[in-house]
């Protein structure tokens, strides 16, 4: 096949892997110099709203695996560029390295990974290379390889809790020296918006995931030796803190998001965690951290629950029809009370949320941080009639700073529920492992 450009018009790579993506003729205003101007409709694309001008989009292609498909861009951000064209980032300028391997795990269709070879990406104006050090495979990425959440469209390289070495920096980036430790946010965001001008990134216009690809947009994640990712979304982390720890940071932000916006704080005298998952594990660390002097963790698992012990429940339920009940009860705090005043929700199926709705007191806050099931029932009059509010959580905003310092101060210590530490080479057979849920598996981390 020949790389290259031709005039008005793409090449794709000649590959099974890659998405069949068809682009409308472009107009004349669109189209200068034999390259391509995606269309505006559809793409999620809204940098005409902000002043910056519909750019030209030079698209490279190569016919290895779709890691190999680049692009250069002018006038507006990586992101919104690999939305706009349909094709996968991230973007590269052309180099005298260009196209040297590197392993990954590669999803390339539902249900089938494969640790194999991609070319390796480099950055763009604004954009670090991370030579990965450690990625967990989280909960999401375990239920979405199968096709079943319609968050990770193949083909992706998944993975978004990671944690590695600055190798590379593009154009612009002079305040983060390559060999710089870092850890990443998995939110990719503008920095342009509405929202993130108001520190809500997770809620930004352009927002997007590592390692999730959703129909808008595919970016590739960190199972693999290297990924590219904006500079804002790379927080350097101190020597004393190792890789594995720091991978686990992305989970304990969307913890304390989470108790964030439960407002917890000094006059809150009892929380409920639903699901003691990693995420509800974290939730559990998050509420010691700040003070909550009675937790309680509710789960099937007894081996997770005893990790929640560990690291900071005061109280375990076995998940059931009258957990929620149960929990109330050990909730109340006075003869006012009916139940916990704060109940963090972290699996997000119709049983955890009623359990949690159940569990909280009258008045008082349930946060919805889990997400398996896309619609639930909810108990409709039990909200209602005793005023709870119902506050879902996304992500984490702003968070890392706080989690960085917590972990690195040892007031909170995730590495105890990391099940197994592997190499990146063996993450097809603990995605299966993890997918089968092997009873005493709560957390890998892969290696690469």
């Amino acid at each position: 096949m020949n790389n290259g450009i031709q005039e008005n018009r793409v090449l794709r790579p000649e590959t099974t892997l890659f998405p069949a993506t068809t682009f409308p003729p472009p107009t004349p205003e669109r189209a200068t110099g034999g390259r391509f101007c995606p269309p505006r409709s559809g793409t999620g694309l809204d940098s005409t709203e902000r002043g910056i001008p519909y750019q030209s989009v030079e698209i490279v292609c190569s016919d290895r695996l779709p890691l190999g498909a680049r692009y250069k861009r002018s006038g507006f951000s990586t992101e919104t560029a690999a939305a706009a064209c349909g094709i996968l980032a991230p973007v590269c300028d052309r180099t005298p390295e260009h196209g040297r391997d590197m392993k990954a795990i590669l999803l390339s269709s539902p249900g089938e990974l494969a640790f194999t070879d991609v070319d390796t990406p480099f950055p763009g104006p604004g954009e670090v290379r991370v030579r990965v050090a450690a990625c967990g495979i989280c909960g999401s990425d375990v239920h979405g390889f199968t096709g079943s959440t319609g968050r990770r469209i193949p083909p992706l390289v998944m993975g978004h809790e990671a944690a590695g070495t600055v190798d590379a920096v593009g154009a612009g980036v002079d305040d983060l020296a390559v060999g710089t430790r870092v850890a990443l946010d998995s939110t990719v965001f503008c920095g342009l918006c509405t929202h993130c001008a108001a520190g809500q990134e997770n809620l930004c216009t352009d927002r997007q995931v590592l390692g999730v690809s959703c129909g808008p947009y595919r970016r590739h994640g960190c199972f693999a030796e290297h990924v590219v990712v904006p500079r804002r979304v790379a927080y350097p982390i101190p020597e004393s803190l190792d890789f594995i720890s720091a991978a686990l940071l992305e989970p304990l932000t969307i913890a304390l998001h989470a108790v964030h916006l439960a407002k917890v704080g000094p006059a809150t005298r009892s929380a409920v965690v639903v699901g003691a998952g990693p995420i509800g594990l974290a939730c559990v660390a998050s509420l010691k951290a700040y003070g909550v002097p009675r937790i309680a963790a509710i789960d099937l698992d007894e081996g997770r629950l005893a990790q929640a012990r560990k690291l900071g429940a005061t109280e375990t339920i076995s998940a059931g029809d009258d957990a929620g009940v149960k929990a109330a009860r050990w909730g109340t705090s006075t003869t006012d009370t009916d139940g916990a005043d704060v109940v963090l929700e972290a699996v997000g199926a119709t049983a955890p949320v009623r359990t949690a709705i159940e569990a909280c007191t009258r008045g008082g806050t349930v946060v919805l941080v889990g997400n398996v099931s896309p619609l639930i029932e909810l108990p409709l009059q039990l909200v209602v009639t005793r005023q709870l509010r119902l506050q879902g959580s996304c992500s984490s905003a702003g968070s890392y700073p706080e989690a960085i310092r917590l972990v690195a101060e040892g007031r909170v210590d995730l590495s105890c529920f990391v099940s197994r530490v592997a190499p990146l080479s063996e993450g097809v057979e603990w995605f299966h492992r993890l997918h089968e849920r092997e009873p005493g598996l709560v957390k890998v981390v892969l290696t690469p």
